[in-house]
């Protein structure tokens, strides 16, 4: 399937050299604190109001501990909180809970609630409604854990009327980021896809598939002087070019995930600001369909691709280069491994491995692509001609979201594709998903010694046998071209020059929470 942009930067010989001496986006930049600069920050916050967020797909689920696609759970971190949930700093702080205490062995966690939290019906968090959400999430509730890291628990106590005890079944330094996981009502849970309540600063309204969702103010939210906004209508744009008309037609205030040349285009008109993401972007491999079902192949294409140039492209360099899962922002747990392939092309060296594994005269390669989003649909387009120099002939197939999610995520039916998954502040969040019997590995990556290492790693308590582990995990990953990673990209958002207080934050959601109007 041959793959047309209007409008767009097309690819020729000459445009891929000169594509090394891009400029980094001007204009761009992150003032280290969360908060996006330029952005009237010293102004007085203007309580009410509405604004319009332009999103990229439609939601999965509605339900916070069903939801699975992390544009939907960037939305719904609006409406849901957990016992802790994360700052803009990664850091958790105590949200639904005051407070909390880990037993030394790491086995029993022990949560005070926060006095009068209310959920979006009007009644007060209680200990009953913890018990619920955390035992629905578990399993213990029906016998199907919804959030697999929560499925150690093993007993969810009421001591007393202000605090629940949670007893798991083995000690995990990582375990307490599972903890915000969304506390809804009790008994509520199959209604939550359908009428979503939850205790965050917003409060459901209504939903239209592919249209959108609007929120209203919280007004009984227990963060005092939050939020400023009225109404929040997260609107989906299936269209970059759409998304781009919107913006400057004044139909929508806030976007992200900005192209390059979508950030330049609109950064006159707009405060465009550029933060790190927690997206890990590759060239996702099957690795159970043939030919990827050999090493050799997938290595070749990790051999074949210049990371820098698709850095350039389609980030304008403001991106990350990487070669396996894990978040350069996560310091301590954080390995770079570009020198194994490297980070510019090296042609000879995947045109060897292909003819070691049979290929010497080339191959197919589909690689699905989900279509609305447009940083992904151009790193395709440099990805395909730079395997063209291997000689494998890649094509473009473009995908619906929602096909996507349910063919390629879901189904596993696919050769290859780009797209990004996310990462919370877990150090083991993206390590998790490449074990072999993994829900969510959908690459099909099967590896014993990286299974075993694994487990090991999340039974130790010691924090520095943890990162060694971390790191060889990491390796494995690499080596074994479990896909071809290719950069952590800057979050690039264009922001109505008269909002303020937007903030940035090291996992993937949309906090209007303190966004005011100025004027």
């Amino acid at each position: 399937m041959k793959i047309h942009f209007h409008g767009k930067k097309k690819l020729t010989g000459l445009l891929l050299t000169a594509l090394l001496t891009m400029a980094v986006l001007g204009g761009c930049g992150s003032d280290g604190t969360g908060e996006s600069s330029g952005d009237n920050s010293s102004m007085e916050p203007v309580y009410g109001g509405s604004v319009v967020v332009g999103i990229q797909q439609d939601i999965d689920s509605l339900d916070p501990h069903k939801a699975t696609a992390a544009g939907t759970k960037e939305i719904l971190f609006n409406i849901f909180e957990g016992l802790v949930k994360p700052d803009e700093n990664g850091n958790l702080i105590n949200a639904v809970a005051s407070d909390y205490t880990i037993s030394e062995d790491g086995l029993v966690y022990t949560f005070t609630l926060r006095d009068n939290v209310k959920f979006h019906n009007g009644n007060v968090v209680t200990c009953e409604d913890v018990k619920y959400s955390l035992e629905r999430v578990s399993g213990l509730l029906d016998g199907t854990p919804l959030i697999s890291t929560l499925k150690t628990i093993q007993a969810v106590d009421i001591l007393d009327e202000k605090t629940v005890q949670v007893t798991v079944e083995s000690a995990n330094t990582e375990l307490i980021y599972s903890f915000v996981a969304a506390i809804i009502p009790v008994g509520s849970g199959e209604d939550e896809a359908a009428d979503p309540i939850g205790t965050g600063p917003f409060s459901y309204v209504s939903y239209t598939p592919q249209v959108g969702i609007v929120l209203k103010k919280n007004p009984d939210y227990w963060q005092a002087g939050l939020p400023y906004l009225d109404e929040v209508n997260f609107k989906i744009v299936n269209s970059p070019d759409s998304a781009v008309l919107e913006l400057q037609g004044g139909t929508i205030d806030i976007y992200a995930y900005l192209t390059d040349s979508q950030a330049q285009e609109l950064q006159e008109s707009f405060n465009v600001a550029a933060s790190p993401s927690n997206v890990v972007q590759a060239l996702f491999l099957n690795n159970a369909e043939a030919p990827l079902d050999d090493v050799r192949v997938r290595q070749a294409i990790c051999y074949a691709l210049d990371k820098d140039m698709v850095n350039e492209f389609v980030g304008g360099g403001n991106g990350t280069v990487i070669s396996s899962a894990m978040l350069p922002t996560l310091k301590d747990n954080y390995v770079d491994l570009n020198d194994v392939y490297g980070t510019t092309a090296n042609v000879e060296k995947a045109k060897e491995l292909l003819a070691d594994a049979g290929y010497g005269n080339g191959l197919d390669l589909e690689i699905a692509i989900p279509s609305n989003y447009e940083f992904h649909m151009q790193t395709g387009e440099v990805v395909v001609e730079q395997l063209k120099e291997a000689g494998i002939n890649a094509t473009i197939k473009a995908v619906e979201w929602s096909t996507w999610l349910d063919e390629i995520y879901n189904g596993r039916q696919y050769q290859a594709t780009i797209s990004g998954i996310t990462c919370d502040t877990t150090p083991g969040y993206l390590l998790n998903r490449f074990q072999t019997d993994s829900k969510k590995n959908f690459i099909n990556f099967a590896s014993t010694e990286y299974d075993e290492l694994y487990l090991s790693a999340q039974a130790t308590l010691d924090v520095q046998e943890k990162i060694e582990a971390y790191a060889k995990l990491q390796r494995i990953l690499c080596e074994e071209a479990g896909s071809a990673f290719l950069q952590v990209p800057a979050n690039m958002t264009a922001i109505n020059k008269k909002l303020s207080g937007y903030k940035f934050y090291p996992v993937y959601v949309q906090d209007m929470s303190t966004v005011f109007w100025t004027e």
